[in-house]
């Protein structure tokens, strides 16, 4: 997925309403990790849902009953997401936007400023391809991560490669791919990793890389424990 089409679709309004197929989140993640405008779309839209979840119940409660029969009781749902639809009370809804608009004010322009104004993120540096787990100590920033400055083994014959990244717990929190050309750009075969910070905690995560042969077979080259620590 590309910017155009990412508007044209609406994706960041409908990956925070759970309305994407699986292929179609997956493909809207992987823009938006490297689109700083998709990217900072969803973070607007994530500070108007939090505000929303705390606004909206005491606004419906405060909102008139309308005149005329008392309506049948409709069946709870779940998602509280339906309180975004258009069927909503419009003076509800009026009141929520007003609500929302004051408390943002002041944040959401200065979000959409930090993501087209230059950052500059504490980087660590190593080379791929060390046999067995290695530890190694990065600096985060709490807001914009990190970057790692990746060296690649040099005589690869690898058609991609993959970077796995997990938490903690080993769960996988997302997976990034490089093509070889990708890699091939510079002669050090060196690339840039960056990490957001959103969710990062001071602990150990693991980064594993593997090389992608042409037929699809993963190989791991190197599996690195990242000892987290941020720049107070």
């Amino acid at each position: 997925m590309d910017h155009r089409e990412a508007i044209q679709q609406m994706a960041a309004e409908r990956y925070l309403l759970d309305e994407m197929t699986p292929e179609l989140r997956e493909s809207f993640e992987e823009h938006a990790f490297d689109c700083p405008e998709c990217s900072m779309d969803l973070r607007a839209g994530a500070a108007f849902i939090t505000a929303a979840k705390a606004e909206l119940p005491g606004l419906v409660d405060a909102s008139p009953s309308p005149s005329g029969p008392a309506p049948k009781p409709a069946i709870k749902k779940s998602n509280w997401f339906i309180w975004l639809r258009p069927a909503f009370a419009i003076p509800a809804f009026a009141a929520l936007l007003a609500v929302i608009a004051y408390q943002n004010l002041a944040t959401i322009p200065a979000l959409r400023s930090a993501g087209s104004a230059p950052q500059i993120l504490p980087s660590t540096g190593f080379h791929a391809g060390t046999r067995g787990t290695s530890h190694t100590s990065v600096l985060a920033d709490r807001k914009q991560g990190l970057v790692l400055s990746i060296q690649l083994p040099q005589d690869s014959a690898f058609a991609s490669y993959a970077f796995d990244f997990s938490d903690p717990q080993g769960k996988q929190l997302w997976t990034r791919a490089a093509t070889a050309s990708d890699v091939s750009t510079n002669a050090e075969r060196t690339i840039s990793l960056v990490i957001p910070g959103h969710n990062l905690m001071q602990s150990s995560y693991t980064l594993s890389i593997f090389g992608i042969t042409t037929q699809g077979t993963r190989t791991e080259i190197d599996r690195r424990i990242l000892e987290i620590h941020f720049d107070e």
